[in-house]
């Protein structure tokens, strides 16, 4: 049902060596890039995730509330994301572990405070 989302930036540097380290874990790169913004996905794949600096030219800021999930395949997989995520400038909202019988999650913020998840469903 999704077919991207995009969060705000006001460093698309900073921003865009956090999101090439956690679309590589994930098996992806970069498939859009243009002045301001980029896109990391697989065309035809699930749904992508993009940084861009606000078209309005004011300072991004972080929506409360909002929060951005990527897929994982295995418990590991999430440990390696929130650890790449801690390395790649980001911070800690949450350990990974489990939440529950079925969710295993750990939650971080990118550089800029968008807040981001790591997940295996089941």
């Amino acid at each position: 049902m999704i077919g991207y989302v995009t969060v705000g930036t006001n460093d698309l540097e900073r921003g865009a060596k956090f999101y090439d380290a956690i679309a590589a874990e994930l098996g992806v790169g970069r498939m859009m890039e243009w002045d301001g913004a980029i896109a990391w996905g697989a065309p035809g794949g699930g749904a992508g995730i993009g940084l861009t600096k606000p078209f309005d030219g004011n300072v991004a800021s972080v929506g409360n509330g909002v929060m951005v999930a990527f897929e994982a395949k295995d418990n590991a997989q999430v440990d390696r994301i929130h650890a790449i995520a801690l390395a790649s400038g980001g911070t800690c909202e949450g350990a990974p572990g489990p939440r529950g019988d079925t969710f295993y999650a750990a939650y971080f913020r990118d550089p800029d405070g968008n807040k981001l998840n790591a997940f295996v469903m089941g």
